[in-house]
């Protein structure tokens, strides 16, 4: 591809899209990675990976079926939530949600996960891809009570691929800018319930519903 076919694509002037089909175009594209960058995936946990874990409040949880359907769901709870059971097995605990069980479905079909850990305030990541099982009895599920209460399953996950992610992502973002945020740019979590999801419902029942009550219900 010369410069001046660059430049047509890069000035918006071509009405219809233009499909990357192959890895070699995404490559001429997008570049080589640096080895180290290659190099730096694990298969097992390293001391400062089982610390940013005994850290971090909350990961997204990537699953698809045997279709290639797709889901990702936030689990969060206090910091160190998710157990490491030895150098390559973690555990994370289930809590009361909205009983889709979109990932749990996937993974019946599916064991292949994708996990990404945040802490607060860091813009670099905890990547960790592997195969994943759903328990509902373990000797572990002792450790995951929080507040007296113990969790009804746990996903393990055995691991096959672990690496520290950079943070460019969360600095062209300014995710944790408080400067950035603006959570009045959107109608509120009540509003967007009545007009999407329960019409027949009052404003007045979901505000209470998703007021002060919502937080005693994170756990029972």
């Amino acid at each position: 591809m010369d410069d001046s076919s660059r430049d047509v694509e890069n000035s918006g002037s071509d009405p219809e899209p233009l499909e990357v089909t192959d890895e070699a175009e995404l490559r001429e594209l997008l570049g080589t990675p640096l080895r180290r960058t290659l190099d730096k995936e694990r298969a097992e946990l390293h001391e400062l990976d089982k610390r940013w874990l005994a850290h971090s409040p909350f990961c997204l949880v990537a699953t698809s079926d045997e279709l290639g359907h797709c889901d990702v769901s936030p689990k969060g709870d206090p910091p160190g939530f998710t157990l490491v059971l030895d150098d390559s097995t973690i555990a994370l605990p289930e809590r009361p949600g909205n009983r889709r069980a979109d990932g749990f479905r996937n993974i019946l079909r599916n064991p292949h996960v994708g996990l990404l850990y945040m802490l607060p305030g860091r813009g670099d990541t905890l990547r960790i891809n592997g195969r994943a099982r759903i328990v509902r009895r373990a000797p572990f599920f002792e450790r995951m009570e929080v507040k007296g209460h113990r969790p009804v399953l746990a996903l393990v996950v055995e691991i096959e691929q672990v690496f520290h992610h950079c943070a460019k992502a969360f600095m062209r973002s300014g995710l944790w800018n408080p400067e950035s945020w603006n959570p009045e740019a959107m109608e509120s979590r009540p509003a967007i319930a009545k007009t999407l999801e329960t019409p027949e419902k009052s404003m007045a029942e979901l505000e209470h519903y998703y007021g002060a009550e919502y937080a005693k219900k994170l756990y029972g």
